[in-house]
């Protein structure tokens, strides 16, 4: 939910100390939002209007408007992020959130951004892919100076061009961006533009990825390819929200990639096109129908589509082991390995022990294996057939006939007419299957264990 605080309050107090009262009450109040949840959309309550967007698992900065300039302020600060029902973790963010807050303007806006640092070290903010003056680039030594602890610095310039951004640290950027700093920034055409169409629902989110061992909260800041949690604007599955449309409606999806590797983004049951890069719009005579589009490191892709078939369609990137939480990349493939006898020989000296993974790693899913406390199970998602063997950078696209405009509430799972599910050779065709009610994300419960009587299980 959001809340209002003053940035005086509580530990921060000594950090913030070299601001004065004076100077923090000339700027707007920075809004911190605490739900993982997804939040509606924020309709401009001044200046030109526009088709907001939805951030999945996030949400929209709130401005103010001073003298025709269009005002933001950011916090950077320590946050704790719940990635799934049951598992939080350490991060660094904005606004009581990583990724922070969507900021969303209009071409042609003059923008004034606060950012205050609460961080206990120096930080800056880029703006990833604007036209602006170079001393508003935000690259620490180069174009500015690092931004202190306790200060407030400001960035101002006239937001010149559509389009899906980012923004995120120039200084010590592979620890702070390795803990969850970075967030969207969406640039509305002024008018009308020839490469740029109305759509009905216009979602976004980011790219990102952590290494955080089991039982732990903090991310290993060194590491640069075995990431273990791969995650959409810091969620994993089953804790991504579904994206929900209305049969027939037109969807845009703006994905920008802050990790360390590429992304195949393929979505089930329908083709889109690219539109947009981070370069602008793509022009309607360079674009081609796909399926699955590959977003490169520091790049943004911005794909759409017509929901014109209903169902509950996979979207998901990929690359296997990115649909998949905490895993090990060390365990041996044991698949064809005979147990017959070891099994038991094993739990006279550990009662836990479990055979896993000699017909494969499916069992996981419906295994209650021991966890520490604090850990996302790999494949944990349930579907209304049985588990979903995925976790990680997996979702949903949800579409329905005669949804109102501007829901975004999860229908439940989709009842299929009667023929159209696949069934074992020699039954029935089976029937559909009665949907039961979708929990939100907030209402999913993953058991967890910890290991008993034995170490590194």
């Amino acid at each position: 939910m959001f809340n209002r605080r003053s940035l005086l309050a509580g530990s921060t107090l000594a950090s913030l100390a070299a601001v004065s009262k004076a100077s923090l009450a000339a700027l707007p109040e920075p809004v911190i939002q605490t739900s993982p949840d997804t939040q509606a959309p924020l309709v401009p309550p001044t200046g030109r209007p526009y088709n907001p967007v939805v951030t999945l698992n996030g949400w929209t900065c709130p401005w103010r408007m001073k003298d025709g300039v269009k005002e933001f302020h950011l916090v950077a600060e320590p946050v704790v992020r719940e990635m799934a029902p049951g598992f939080k973790a350490h991060l660094w963010g904005y606004n009581g959130q990583s990724p922070g807050p969507t900021i969303e303007v209009v071409e042609g806006d003059r923008v004034r951004l606060y950012v205050t640092n609460r961080l206990p070290e120096v930080t800056s903010m880029h703006w990833h892919g604007q036209r602006l003056p170079n001393g508003m680039d935000g690259v620490s030594g180069l174009t500015q100076p690092a931004v202190p602890p306790g200060k407030t610095w400001v960035y101002e310039f006239v937001a010149r061009r559509p389009g899906t951004f980012m923004y995120h640290p120039h200084a010590d950027e592979m620890v702070q961006m390795a803990m969850g700093m970075m967030g969207l920034w969406i640039t509305h055409p002024k008018a009308k533009h020839p490469h740029i169409a109305e759509v009905d629902r216009d979602y976004a989110f980011l790219l990102n990825a952590y290494d955080i061992e089991p039982g732990s909260a903090t991310p290993k800041i060194m590491t640069m390819l075995d990431f273990n949690l791969w995650s959409w604007n810091s969620r994993v599955f089953p804790g991504i929200s579904p994206l929900v449309a209305r049969q027939g409606d037109r969807v845009r999806l703006r994905v920008g990639n802050l990790t360390m590797t590429n992304h195949p983004i393929h979505i089930h049951g329908h083709e889109f096109e690219v539109t947009g890069t981070d370069g602008g719009p793509v022009p309607k005579t360079a674009r081609w129908p796909e399926v699955t589009v590959d977003i490169a490191v520091g790049q943004m892709r911005q794909m759409e589509f017509i929901a014109d078939e209903e169902g509950d369609w996979a979207f998901h990137c990929h690359k296997a082991h990115h649909t998949m939480n905490a895993m090990g990349h060390d365990v041996p493939t044991m698949i064809g390995v005979d147990h017959s006898g070891l099994a038991a020989k094993i739990r006279k000296l550990v009662p836990d022990y479990m055979l896993m993974g000699e017909r494969g790693m499916h069992d996981m899913t419906e295994m209650s294996m021991p966890l520490p406390d604090n850990t996302a199970p790999m494949m944990a998602g349930e579907g209304p057939f049985g588990p979903v063997a995925m976790g990680g950078m997996f979702s949903m696209l949800k579409v329905r006939r005669g949804l109102k405009r501007g829901d975004y509430t999860d229908p439940g799972w989709f009842q299929h007419p009667p023929g159209t599910v696949a069934h074992e050779v020699g039954d029935a065709p089976a029937a559909a299957k009665a949907a039961a009610p979708t929990p939100r994300a907030s209402d999913v419960e993953v058991q967890v264990r910890k290991p008993q009587g034995h170490h590194n299980h």
